[in-house]
């Protein structure tokens, strides 16, 4: 197979899709591994380390796509890297395209292969090319929620995790799945008071009882309500695979939290689940609405892109090497990560998700 890597071009993404040590495994199975020249940069990868492990550097991103049928990224295609993209191709990256229709008719329109990491499954169902990527979502939510809530960036002044003569900060999270459950941590371990809201009361006790400073309540229209109106900092983290996200926070619960509030919605690229949050960028990552900061930067991980790189890069390349087979469709992991088969959407969330 020829795979090829391009530089990621949404607005400030330093990350890669695979790291030197996986080109590695990927040309000692005998495929021929391209990158374009600097795609590595930002997570700290120079092109002579791809070189040195038998990868060929392509100086732009036109010969990129032209030498590869498997194309290996991180972020959805934006309008640099469709322009290239064709009808042969094999695109194997995050798409989230229950929120972006206008993506879809174009993936549809070149008539590619598009397989999306966030509907990837493992032999137990589960999403294993989301994970690594939520947990540090997760994080990064309370240290970005928590500089933000100083004044000078806006906010209303607080110190999250406050001091032993001073009530501390109130986080509120929004599902306790991975993203949440991270978040949840990382805001006890600040000190703060933190309520978890979810609908299922079983993902409460692990986090309960290693920190105090954690509460449980199951979802519903009079919790989510109240613990909003009392919210220093609002985490949106729920995620239905392969579809929008549910909007659990109305405009008017927003109205009625306390000025210089924070929201980050870690699932504004599924749409988001709070109703005054719309997609940014880390180069103009915040807005207020109605005197609440927001923060909806879709590519949240592309922050930390060392980190994030070597994560994504460990759990998608056994994915990668079964594409690079000839009979990688039998696969039923992967059969579950197509969104769209030569031209046509491919996957019933999708379809559902576009319906609605």
């Amino acid at each position: 197979m020829k795979i090829g890597i391009p530089k990621e071009r949404k607005v400030l993404e330093g990350r890669v899709a695979l790291t030197p040590e996986a080109c590695a495994a990927l040309t000692r199975q005998g495929n021929e591994v391209y990158i374009e020249s600097g795609a590595g940069e930002l997570s700290g990868y120079r092109d002579e380390e791809y070189s040195a492990r038998g990868v060929l550097i392509k100086s732009n991103a036109s010969e990129l796509y032209a030498s590869a049928c498997l194309i290996v990224k991180v972020k959805e295609p934006v309008e640099d890297d469709l322009q290239h993209l064709r009808k042969n191709h094999i695109l194997f990256c995050y798409l989230h395209l229950a929120a972006n229709l206008s993506l879809t008719h174009r993936l549809c329109d070149i008539g590619l292969t598009a397989i999306a990491f966030e509907t990837v499954t493992d032999k137990a169902g589960r999403l294993p090319l989301l994970k690594p990527m939520s947990e540090i979502a997760g994080t990064l939510s309370v240290q970005i929620g928590t500089h933000l809530l100083h004044q000078p960036q806006g906010g209303k002044g607080l110190m999250l995790g406050g001091l032993s003569t001073t009530e501390p900060g109130h986080v509120v999270v929004l599902g306790a799945g991975v993203a949440g459950g991270a978040a949840a941590r990382q805001a006890a371990a600040t000190g703060a008071r933190v309520t978890l809201i979810d609908q299922d009361e079983s993902r409460f006790a692990p986090l309960t009882r290693m920190h105090k400073n954690i509460s449980g309540e199951l979802s519903s229209e009079i919790s989510i309500a109240k613990a909003v109106n009392e919210a220093d900092l609002l985490i949106g983290a729920v995620l239905l695979p392969g579809l929008h996200a549910p909007r659990l926070v109305s405009e008017s619960q927003v109205k009625c939290m306390q000025p210089g509030s924070v929201i980050i919605d870690i699932s504004v690229d599924q749409g988001g689940c709070i109703e005054t949050i719309r997609p940014t960028n880390y180069s103009d990552p915040t807005y207020f609405k109605h005197n609440v900061l927001h923060f909806g930067v879709t590519n949240m991980p592309g922050a930390v892109p060392r980190t994030a790189s070597q994560a994504l890069s460990a759990v998608i390349l056994p994915y990668v090497q079964r594409l690079c087979e000839d009979n990688w469709s039998l696969d039923k992991n992967l059969q579950n990560g197509i969104n769209v088969r030569h031209g046509d959407i491919d996957n019933l969330l999708i379809k559902q998700a576009l319906k609605q």
